[in-house]
């Protein structure tokens, strides 16, 4: 810690720069366990070095993405649990660009706050830490910034920023798609980290510790840790898959916006996506949510993503192989749906 830099005025200000020191030296040892052999800098550099390895790509893509956690962090504060909102940070950023067939490199985290608290502040990047970790990405750098009257004091944003690299050969190409091929499915932990603002709403008797550490039988735990339950990272899967040698046509993130939004993000011009509902078991939450919230069940598959949290398309010679390779990476995957010749979009029934 610097024992020199400090400032008896910022402080009166609300900002503790020795507390954003104290917590810099807590997360260190968190941050020590992401480290990979491209790293070329320590922490609290002015930039995060990385060095490519550009071993079998000939022409090298780089991949980015950037995604925050969103009001889920709300149940985070009335549980006063923060060291697994991190996760869902990386899952966001990272789900997003191995789409497009790159693998993870860096992440950088930025965490916006009303009082930092050095112990707070440390599990939260512990979670990026879990999160990179999950990834095969190192965390290189990142900022806590504290903002006394921007934010309440117990409150914080977290929002996050990822690179991965891809040969430009090998970009997941959906023009190679075609009718008959399989759509595979792999599950989700729950919610993830999309359509919060409507959980809150559907549960707002609910939204204080006592109701959300109340145990549901139909759940199997309480509401808050369902709720809390990290958004699921698929790097590893998909690593398997492509390096394998199976041909990805087409991988979507099923975000915000449900079925409906993400997985014609996935298809060419002249495709069409037909889901079967009934190809997997969905987890009660969302049952839930739907009856008490008084759901279409059209909205419900606009809005969250009901059980699943990514799909790719395969041949369907490819399919019994792509499971295996899945499985091996500890998913449980699911046939749930083809590739139809027809307008863009998606059927699900």
């Amino acid at each position: 810690m610097n024992e020199i830099s400090k400032s008896e005025s910022y402080a009166a200000a609300g900002v503790d720069i020795t507390a954003g020191y104290k917590a810099v030296e807590l997360m260190k040892k968190h941050i020590a366990k992401t480290m990979t052999a491209g790293v070329c800098s320590d922490v609290g550099g002015f930039g995060g070095l990385f060095e490519l390895d550009l071993e079998g790509i000939k022409k090298p893509v780089l991949v980015s993405g950037t995604d925050g956690v969103g009001t889920k962090l709300k149940i985070a504060f009335l549980m006063d649990k923060h060291d697994t909102v991190g996760i869902d940070c990386v899952a966001m950023c990272v789900n997003d660009i191995i789409c497009c067939g790159a693998k993870p490199l860096f992440f950088l985290d930025y965490i916006a706050c009303g009082k930092n608290y050095p112990e707070k502040i440390a599990d939260i990047v512990k979670g990026v830490c879990d999160g990179c970790v999950q990834s095969d990405a190192a965390l290189i750098g990142g900022e806590t910034a504290e903002m006394p009257g921007f934010y309440p004091i117990d409150e914080y944003d977290l929002a996050g920023f990822s690179v991965g690299v891809v040969d430009k050969d090998k970009i997941i190409d959906n023009k190679t798609m075609r009718e008959g091929d399989v759509i595979i499915a792999l599950p989700s932990s729950g919610v993830h980290s999309n359509g919060f603002s409507l959980v809150r709403k559907v549960f707002e008797k609910e939204m204080t510790a006592e109701g959300l550490n109340t145990y549901y039988d139909e759940l199997g735990k309480t509401l808050g840790e369902t709720l809390l339950a990290p958004t699921r990272i698929y790097v590893k899967a998909l690593k398997n898959v492509k390096k394998a040698g199976v041909t990805v046509k087409g991988c979507s993130h099923i975000t915000g916006g449900g079925f409906y939004e993400n997985i014609p993000r996935m298809l060419p011009e002249g495709m069409h996506a037909v889901v079967n509902k009934n190809s997997y078991v969905i987890p009660p939450i969302f049952e839930m949510l739907q009856k008490d919230g008084d759901i279409k069940e059209e909205m419900m598959y606009n809005t969250y993503n009901m059980g699943i949290g990514m799909l790719v398309a395969v041949n369907k010679d490819d399919v019994e192989k792509a499971m295996n390779l899945i499985k091996i990476a500890g998913e449980t995957p699911y046939v749930i749906g083809e590739i139809k010749a027809g307008e863009k979009g998606v059927t699900v029934c």
